[in-house]
């Protein structure tokens, strides 16, 4: 019988903190149809539903199964497409994507898209269950008021390393050196090393070590996080941001992975071998700092299916639904009423809801304004050496 608890190592004395991942497919892009925008109200006063709703999430983040109980609940069809970071999202809203209703930005990509005008704005007294949401997570810095969105999942951003490795087993790699310094990637590079393809964790990763703030403004700082990776590029195999669980950590690809918590998590559950009891990664978060993420549910503005979009958010906020959510992803839910229905041993596993000693040295990414084309700039040189 699977067990729910994943006994990854988390060191106190260190750090982390996370996001997610997934790959766009395509998807709709099209502006919706007239006659699928959503209908009048029923006699009631209740808002008729659409006959489909377009959702756009990150890879593996949420169990198709609830997305199916939706249709066959509500009679509404989920056009379904997902995305590999939080920048492709951007870029395709830009490019003037106007067939999606749903989408699951993390915390500062909503300022971004708050200040571009591409999300909706809502009203949480039409969301019944937004009362469920925890005190932590409401009036959040990036979305004062919950005036575009409603939290998702939160996670954290460390390290994984595969269980067994001989040089592991004596060094717990428990700093973002691990990930950064030529001296210590030569003693494991040859097995596989992989990073996240996502620009504002990568340089994120590199300004922590470096003892920066992962939302500087200096370039002096940014060109500091900039060389440190390229020095670093030519021990890595892979940047994959988007199904490294299943694709590089289960087979054994890779023996290292700069990696968020839940996707970990899966690599650890999707080896789990029955009779060791033990599944083959371990997670860390390094103790120099590191990001924690909060990702949200928020309307684009082009969406046709107001109605019908909130009708789905207000779903995924009920206790059972966010719990499965959560059992499925492995990341911690902000929904407390969903808190009885989740794996007590997920609840108690602190990889992911960590201990407050260690939430209070963790930091969100937040919008850097102007300062993003020198992110850019960075991003460029490094995926393009």
């Amino acid at each position: 019988m699977k067990k729910w608890f994943w006994g990854f190592t988390l060191v106190l004395s260190m750090i982390a903190l996370a996001a997610c991942g997934g790959g766009p497919t395509g998807g709709p892009a099209a502006e919706t149809p007239a006659n699928e925008t959503d209908a009048a109200a029923n006699e009631d006063g209740a808002p008729a539903l659409a006959s489909e709703l377009s959702v756009y999430n990150w890879a593996d983040y949420i169990d198709e199964q609830i997305l199916a109980d939706y249709e066959d609940k509500y009679g509404v069809k989920i056009i379904y497409d997902t995305y590999a970071s939080n920048e492709d999202l951007l870029a395709k809203l830009q490019a003037g994507a106007t067939g999606y209703d749903v989408i699951f930005p993390s915390d500062y990509m909503v300022s971004q898209m708050v200040e571009l005008g591409l999300l909706a704005e809502i009203d949480t007294a039409d969301i019944p269950n937004f009362g469920n949401i925890g005190a932590d997570f409401v009036n959040a810095p990036f979305d004062p008021g919950n005036q575009h969105c409603v939290p998702y999942q939160w996670g954290t951003t460390g390290l994984a390393y595969r269980a067994g490795n001989a040089y592991f087993e004596e060094n717990t790699p428990d700093s973002w050196a691990y990930l950064f310094e030529p001296e210590l990637l030569q003693e494991y590079s040859s097995a596989g090393i992989n990073v996240l393809n996502d620009q504002r964790e990568l340089l994120g990763a590199a300004l922590f070590y470096l003892g920066y703030s992962p939302n500087t403004q200096s370039e002096d700082e940014l060109i500091q996080a900039r060389d440190l990776i390229l020095q670093a590029k030519p021990y890595w195999k892979t940047f994959n941001g988007e199904d490294y669980d299943d694709t590089l950590m289960v087979p054994d690809e890779v023996v290292f992975s700069h990696a968020w918590s839940g996707d970990a998590a899966s690599a650890y559950w999707n080896t789990y071998d029955e009779a060791a009891e033990d599944g083959s990664w371990r997670y860390v978060v390094p103790q120099e700092g590191a990001v924690k993420y909060l990702d949200n549910i928020c309307i684009p503005a082009a969406s046709q299916r107001y109605e019908t979009a909130l009708h789905f958010i207000n779903y995924l906020l009920e206790p059972e639904v966010g719990a499965a959510i959560t059992n499925f992803t492995y990341y911690a839910s902000p929904n407390t009423a969903a808190t009885p229905f989740v794996s007590p041993d997920i609840l108690e596993d602190p990889s992911i809801y960590p201990p407050a000693e260690v939430q209070a040295k963790l930091q969100f990414l937040e919008d850097v304004g102007d300062a993003i084309f020198t992110y850019d700039e960075m991003w460029t040189a490094i995926r393009g050496q």
